[in-house]
């Protein structure tokens, strides 16, 4: 059978040169991974891997490799792994984003997903997971990212060289991030041979315990959550070599996915959680410098696979990661407010198939229902489905036949005692004052909100 001419499109990735933000005295350039064929830099390992398991004999044919995934090293091994016909099947935990879990599953790769709130030991750990069920499944192979030598073996020899290559032969700085920590490793061995002088700057989630351990060396027992994904641990991997690293930053969750909005504002640049992480601490290592220096990191992936996350302020403001202005009242609870332009609204005369279509593309169960830019009623899912029955026409009928015109309207200085009240009695909680609509408040907004004073 012929190699997958896509194969050879792994790699040689081209570096950009960041212009439009503040880079201090330095030079910052970033390479372009997400331009590999499956979007990111896992594509070097997901075939240096497969590639050095066929060798040893490990991996044979009609075999099922198995991995832990944050995402990305899935896709890597996806995307080789389905072209040379083998099963695929991932461990994912729970905060992997939608886009990820579907492109997995388009290249045709099983997703087992658990829990991310559990550490190293549990039996939901997501590697703890995989691993047993490789060890229960015939002819399966577990490619354990966190322990193969071939994973920094594959930034050793393509990733460091197209460096070195790429600048000139002129590097100060490469600021990365670790989550199997394969491409520090193999970029420390890489440059330790070419240019020892070139420092090592460390980009780690607030909550992972790596930036702890370079600062003083020891590894904390407790670690933290963070929303960032694919790099942070709360252990030191095996293959990781973490003596050349000089310098390292935590980075919170709120500057690592605004720091990537702003590349893509700024530069154009759509990269996901992981890359905001890496240029949050690139932009600061570079503002603390004194001296021009050349500094390289990484556009680890397309920030195309985070459009329902890092690029949807819907969600961002749920995660408390977009803050919009506060009124100190109920107005705070709904979230989608219209007069930001964010309400997804009907009108009597629109037919109930478009207030379904439009419930279904927003995920969402009850819609108002506007005329004139006045609240004239709301519409919900029982609705519906009681006026159309078994006869499918009567999505044809106006919402105005079918509304609730019956509201409950909430003033924005109403308690939560009062909100509660309505949503307990089954009712849509409706902030308004007087002819001015605010938004709806479900229970999942009051859940959000709760849920946000804890944390």
């Amino acid at each position: 059978m012929r190699t997958p001419a896509l194969f050879t499109l792994i790699g040689k990735t081209p570096l950009a040169e960041i212009t439009r933000l503040d880079t201090g005295p330095c030079q910052l350039f970033l390479k372009l991974e997400s331009q590999n064929p499956g979007g990111s830099i896992k594509d070097r390992i997901g075939l240096a891997m497969i590639e050095a398991a066929e060798t040893q004999g490990l991996l044979k044919p009609g075999g099922t490799i198995i991995e832990a995934t944050a995402g990305n090293t899935g896709l890597g091994l996806a995307l080789v792994g389905r072209l040379k016909g083998y099963r695929v099947l991932l461990v994912v935990p729970d905060k992997m984003s939608t886009e990820k879990v579907l492109h997995l599953k388009a290249l045709g790769a099983e997703v087992r997903t658990t829990r991310s709130d559990v550490g190293k030991g549990h039996p939901e750990y997501y590697q703890d997971y995989a691993a047993r069920l490789a060890a229960g499944m015939p002819g399966a192979w577990y490619s354990d990212q966190f322990n193969n030598p071939a994973n920094p073996l594959a930034h050793e020899t393509t990733t460091g060289p197209e460096i070195w290559e790429q600048m000139g032969h002129d590097v100060d700085a490469i600021v990365v991030g670790v989550g199997s920590s394969g491409t520090l490793t193999g970029l420390t061995r890489y440059f330790r041979k070419v240019a020892p002088q070139v420092e090592f700057i460390l980009a780690d989630p607030k909550g992972s315990i790596l930036a702890e351990y370079v600062r003083t060396g020891h590894v904390s027992d407790t670690s933290g959550s963070w929303a960032v994904e694919g790099i942070g641990e709360d252990f030191i991997p095996a293959i990781a070599d973490m003596t050349a690293v000089k310098q390292a930053y935590t980075i919170t969750d709120q500057e690592s996915f605004a720091t990537a909005r702003a590349l893509l504002k700024e530069e154009g640049i759509p990269g996901g959680s992981s890359t905001g992480t890496l240029l949050a601490a690139a932009l600061r290592y570079c503002r603390e410098q004194t001296t021009p220096k050349r500094v390289v990191s990484f556009v680890c992936d397309t920030g195309t696979r985070y459009l329902s996350k890092v690029y949807n302020d819907g969600w961002m403001r749920d995660q408390g990661l977009l803050e919009r202005p506060r009124h100190n009242d109920l107005r705070d609870l709904i979230g989608r407010r219209f007069d930001a332009g964010e309400v997804i609204s009907v009108t009597p005369d629109d037919t109930l198939m478009i207030a379904f279509n439009r419930m279904r593309a927003a995920d969402v169960a009850q819609l108002p229902v506007l005329s004139n830019g006045q609240l004239v009623g709301i519409i919900d899912e029982s609705d519906l489905l009681l006026s159309v029955g078994t006869q499918p026409e009567r999505f044809n009928n106006p919402v105005g036949t079918t509304m609730t015109r019956r509201l409950e309207i909430l003033l924005p200085s109403s308690d939560l005692h009062a909100l509660r009240n309505t949503l307990d009695r089954g009712l849509t909680a409706v902030v308004a004052e007087g002819a001015t609509f605010y938004g709806l408040i479900t229970r999942y907004d009051l859940l959000n909100h709760l849920r946000r004073t804890l944390s």
